[in-house]
């Protein structure tokens, strides 16, 4: 009997802790009290793929700390990685309105603006982006995109190969670089340039892959093209 006993108050001892464990570990808007807290607990949200829960948060933390840029701006991706366009543009703008020097604000609203099909105004931002901070990859690589959708193709280039220079182990400014070469009638430099995306990531080889470009800002036209590549290859 007393084994018995001993054996249910470790097992009754044991679930007790479980569920303390479960709880404790699981976030909860109750337990966030300050800006950094909400912002914290959004950027987790996010992570999870909750981006309801994860834009409650932020939205929350803005308005207990209205002055930290940053979170306006993790605002505003977070709206623009659930589809929200038009509201992370206008989180982003709020962002810049406060610190019009803030190179990710400009950053995250030129892939709005580009991921929303307008191309003109995604060119601009980019551009005024890589202008305050010259090192700006993010910019360069997504100008070359913007500039490839107006059919600029040399520009779209030497967008792409300085992309590609600032972060060498990113194979999308290859990738990038490849589609302008291609649309600019030069196929064999667009194959040399897939190759390199290929020797930085072998999953270039396979054309289902290919679909995560998506999430790189890439259009559909420009996926297209890339598959083009991959078939001559």
């Amino acid at each position: 009997m007393k084994m018995l006993k001993l054996a249910k108050a470790k097992l009754t001892s044991g679930i007790c802790t479980g569920v303390f464990l479960t709880f404790a570990l699981i976030p909860s808007s109750l337990a966030a009290k300050s800006g950094g807290e909400y912002r914290q607990l959004g950027l987790l949200y996010r992570q999870q793929g909750r981006f309801p829960e994860a834009i409650a948060a932020m939205q929350k933390s803005v308005e207990l700390d209205p002055k930290n840029i940053m979170g306006r701006v993790n605002l505003g991706w977070t709206q623009h990685l659930a589809g929200q366009e038009k509201e992370a543009a206008s989180s982003l703008w709020q962002a810049i309105y406060q610190e019009p020097l803030f190179v990710p604000a400009y950053n995250a609203l030129g892939i709005v603006y580009l991921v929303d099909g307008n191309v003109p105004v995604a060119t601009l931002v980019h551009a005024w982006a890589a202008i305050l901070k010259p090192n700006n990859e993010i910019a360069y690589f997504n100008l070359s995109l913007s500039l490839h959708r107006l059919q600029v193709y040399n520009f779209a280039i030497i967008c792409a190969e300085r992309a590609a220079t600032l972060e060498p182990n990113n194979p999308h400014p290859l990738v990038a670089a490849a589609i302008a070469y291609w649309d600019n009638g030069d196929k064999d430099a667009a194959k040399q340039v897939y190759t390199k995306a290929i020797q930085l990531d072998s999953r270039y080889r396979d054309r289902s892959f290919l679909g995560h470009l998506k999430q790189a800002a890439f259009s559909q036209e420009q996926i297209k093209i890339t598959e083009q590549i991959l078939t001559v290859m």
